[in-house]
């Protein structure tokens, strides 16, 4: 039998007899073959110096026809027309193994006559593509893609979430065989520390050696075989890491405890092994939760919308795809629909329900010739209106794609442990080594450089540098959940303790968002059932909040039927019952109906009116939330700007600011207004908290650094979100400031202990006074300390 040789292109190893021969070139298939000449002809063949050594999947053909890329429904859906009218899509490269692949596919692509930008995220294998459509089309560039030995399909939010739940079991099973491993080995090692001390046999001892092997092999190898993988990539990449120190501190202990229960001379260390392997992956499973998946946040907008609208067509209402709509169908919208496109009503009046964009507390009235926007709610409207743009170049469209450059631009803070890792961990192996040298030409025996080499690496192992961030936020983040705070993300804690500005909505926020009765006044006595049987009937805000005063009154136990009983639009209720008519709502409904009104007020004012004649007069204001005066002033004193942006009339902007402190604010703002805002203050390098509740704050939300929701907000605020304040209190935003900033002190405090530790006992172990047994107890105590350490913030907040 011939031996096996690899394919020149996908470095697959065949028997030599079923290779296509080329010279000195041997191919797998004529795929293979294909791809080596298309390379090698476009100037490309440096791609394999680059891929040295790593294995590639053969081309297949068994591929959909990349015309269908070309189809009118496929660019309806995924591709986007920029401003320099070129067409934008993003795709999943499948196949890319390294950075090389990368390289090739982005090289391979800008050589393509009408390719604009090709840009490849290798994290997701995502890649954004610009590309003139007059010059070259999608199933060319996808037939390119193939070409190299790689395919193509469009993104998709729920292929990435189905991804990441698949590492996530994949760290949930290699942590669980890391554990059980671990704390069997623990017991061994309890029957070995004892025998030191009451007397045990070389073949007992070899024994229980030999358990503790067979039950770190798994842990080493299969639970730790993610720092192998990234020790390698790391030093592919030219770049030494933390998983080479924790992969080549447990490799050497491995091999050295082989060594040790062979020769039957020594102590081995294999309950280190599974220690260092399971503490930092811990560590490195918290940093996998962490990660944020900008995708949900994206998609959580288009679960939220019908996808489906009424049209008039042939004098009929019929349905409609929400996409088929086109600029100049008439669209036909009914009390308490949400409004999918732009447009101008040619029928019908009413209030609408803007507070989702402009954060407007009252409903905003619309007649005939009014335009309408999308994203807003008809409170008690039926109209119909000629849309002017279709779904794609909607207000709400173009929210989706303001929000998406948000997350994708958003700042990342990086880690204090990365700053110190690289530089600690080339540190630790360049001492090692030279301490292995010097004591085997000191001269010493091999095996007793090696056991102190060992020493240095199991001493220094960044167990406690390691655990010094994720232990911290771990008990922060639990902390907080206790309180009703929900931090989305570890790293978050360390960004809103250095924030030094707070961004505030008012409506929903600072105030309860609901208005509520602030004063009554009687002119004369009526049954106050009529009121509450008026009221109750009506979806409006400022009736719900009536509806909330009156039924205090005990005495009213049962409801009136009226007679008659009409809504106007943007004005109230008109209803008749007994021959008496009842009116309740604004000034403009009393005036419509020949009633003087002649009072005055910055709040809302609600009139109720018998047969004419104005009987009770109430006014109603958004309520400041509890602790919102409080708050403001505790965390000014801690030197945090505070700045109110809403998007109500200035009114009512500068009442709520008044009262709670804020000096800085500003109003009748859009929603891209907010993020203009905020942009700005991220260019005078300001590290940027953003608090909102509503549709209008999502990309203030999203371009944050921290964005915090009220838990009573929207859905799509709170998966935009980066913490949710479940209990809906300003008293818990305060905490969050608190419990993060505290959090943060810790984690320096733990590094702190960790770099004082090292400096302590790595001379020490150099210098030969520390057996890898003692190094590997000072290991575990150095993490004992930082968890303790870390527990020090329980102990504070319960007392």
């Amino acid at each position: 039998m011939s031996e096996n040789i690899p394919c020149t292109h996908c470095h697959l190893e065949f028997s030599k007899d079923v290779m296509i021969v080329e010279g000195e070139h041997y191919f797998c298939c004529n795929g293979c073959q294909g791809v080596f000449h298309l390379l090698s002809d476009e100037g490309l063949d440096s791609f394999y110096e680059k891929a040295k050594g790593v294995k590639l999947a053969p081309p297949t053909e068994q591929y959909e026809d990349s015309s269908n890329f070309n189809s009118p429904a496929f660019y309806d859906k995924f591709v986007k027309i920029n401003e320099n009218d070129f067409s934008e899509v993003s795709l999943i490269i499948e196949g890319i193994h390294c950075s090389a692949c990368v390289w090739l596919n982005e090289k391979a692509l800008h050589k393509m006559n009408g390719v604009i930008e090709a840009n490849i995220n290798f994290t997701n294998n995502k890649a954004h593509i610009v590309w003139a459509d007059n010059v070259v089309k999608l199933s060319q560039i996808i037939d390119m893609i193939r070409a190299i030995g790689y395919n193509a399909y469009p993104y998709d939010a729920s292929l990435q979430e189905a991804h990441a739940n698949k590492e996530r079991k994949d760290y949930y099973l290699r942590m669980a065989v890391a554990i059980f491993a671990s704390m069997n080995i623990m017991w061994i090692a309890v029957a070995q520390y004892a025998g030191y001390f009451t007397g045990i046999t070389q073949n007992m001892k070899t024994i229980l050696n030999i358990a503790e092997g067979v039950l770190a092999t798994p842990v080493l190898f299969y639970s730790g075989w993610v720092f192998f993988r990234g020790a390698y990539y790391g030093l592919k990449n030219k770049v030494i890491n933390m998983d080479l120190l924790v992969a080549t501190g447990a490799l050497l202990t491995y091999v050295y405890s082989i060594y040790i229960t062979i020769t039957e001379q020594g102590e081995a260390y294999f309950d280190s092994v599974s220690m260092i392997i399971t503490f930092v992956l811990i560590g490195k499973f918290l940093e996998v939760l962490s990660k944020k998946n900008a995708a949900d946040a994206l998609d959580v907008i288009g679960k939220h919308l019908p996808s489906e609208v009424n049209i008039i067509q042939n004098d009929k209402i019929v349905t409609c795809k929400l996409d088929d709509v086109l600029v100049g169908d008439v669209v036909v919208v009914s009390s308490g629909e949400k409004v999918l496109l732009d447009g101008e009503i040619i029928k019908g009046e009413g209030s609408f329900d803007e507070s989702s964009l402009s954060g407007e507390s009252e409903p905003i009235y619309k007649k005939v010739g009014d335009k309408v926007i999308s994203g807003t709610t008809s409170i008690d409207a039926d109209v119909h209106f000629i849309a002017t743009k279709d779904f794609k170049h909607s207000t709400l469209s173009n929210l989706v794609s303001l929000l998406e450059s948000a997350i994708n631009k958003k700042p990342k803070i990086e880690q204090l442990a990365n700053k110190l890792s690289e530089h600690f961990s080339t540190a630790i192996l360049v001492l090692s080594f030279l301490t292995f040298v010097v004591w085997w030409l000191w001269p010493h025996s091999f095996e007793e450089s090696l056991m102190v080499a060992i020493s240095v690496i199991i001493i220094a192992c960044p167990c406690a540098l390691g655990l010094a961030t994720p232990v911290a936020t771990l008990v922060g983040l639990s902390l907080g959940a206790k309180r009703g705070i929900l931090f989305k993300e570890a790293a978050q804690l360390e960004t809103m303790a250095k924030a030094n500005v707070l961004v505030v909505d008012k409506t929903g926020t600072l105030t309860v968002g609901k208005p509520e009765v602030i004063h009554e006044k009687n002119y004369k006595e009526f049954d106050k059932k009529l009121l509450y049987s008026l009221v109750k009937s009506s979806k409006h805000p400022v009736a719900q909040g009536i509806l909330q005063y009156v039924s205090k009154d005990d005495a009213i136990s049962n409801e009136i039927i009226f007679d008659e009983f009409t809504q106007v639009p943007a004005r109230g209720i008109i209803a008749k019952y007994q021959n008496h008519t009842i009116l309740g709502g604004n000034a403009q409904l009393m005036r419509d109906n020949k009633i003087r009104v002649d009072f005055s007020s910055h709040h809302t004012l609600f009139y109720f009116a018998i047969d004419g004649e104005i009987v009770a007069i109430y006014e109603l204001s958004d309520q400041i939330k509890e602790g919102a005066k409080e708050l403001v002033a505790s965390l000014s004193k801690k030197g945090i700007d505070i700045i109110m942006l809403t998007g109500d009339h200035e009114k009512n902007a500068i009442l709520v600011a008044e009262e709670v402190g804020i000096s800085n604010f500003h109003y009748d703002l859009l929603p891209q207004d907010k993020l203009k805002y905020i942009d700005n203050l991220h260019h005078n390098n300001k590290i940027v908290v953003m608090v909102g509740d509503g549709i209008n704050d999502i990309l203030a939300l999203a371009k944050a650094d921290i964005g915090i929701v009220m838990g009573s907000g929207s859905d799509i605020a709170v998966q935009v979100s980066d913490v949710v304040l479940l209990n809906d209190s300003l008293q818990s935003l305060g905490d969050s400031f608190k419990i993060s900033s505290t959090t943060f002190s810790l984690i320096k405090q733990n590094f702190a202990l960790s770099l004082t530790y090292n400096a302590i006992t790595i001379p020490l172990a150099m210098t030969g006074y520390i057996i890898p047994l003692i190094a590997a107890i000072s290991m575990s105590v150095s993490s004992l300390l930082v968890v303790g350490n870390s527990m020090r913030i329980r102990w504070q907040w319960n007392r």
